[in-house]
């Protein structure tokens, strides 16, 4: 099984999954805000953008001048999805008993 292809693919990256997470605790948020969150240029976040549109992941909402990105339901549950995989291999970390350098 390839994970590059597919919104599989595009959610296992560190940029799409930071987006996610970032637009789940909040009602919307502009993408030069996303950039700065998840570090990355503002070329790259609207092409992740794009992406999660094209899946139906995220939506953009015309504010003004402006564009508001927001998290679609199917957004929603895939975010809340992520946020419990990302604390259920956060949690296993700080359990593994780690080795004493001698």
């Amino acid at each position: 099984m390839e994970l590059d292809k597919g919104i599989t693919g595009l959610i296992l990256h560190e940029k799409p999954a930071g987006v996610l997470l970032s637009l789940k605790s909040s009602k919307g948020k502009y993408a030069s805000i996303l950039a700065k969150e998840t570090n990355c240029t503002y070329t790259h976040i609207l092409k992740v953008l794009n992406q999660l549109q094209d899946f139906g992941v995220v939506t953009f909402k015309k504010q003004g001048r402006t564009k508001v990105v927001e998290l679609t339901d199917k957004g929603m549950d895939i975010a809340h999805e992520l946020e419990g995989l990302v604390r259920q291999l956060e949690k296993s970390y700080e359990e593994k008993p780690r080795e004493i350098p001698q």
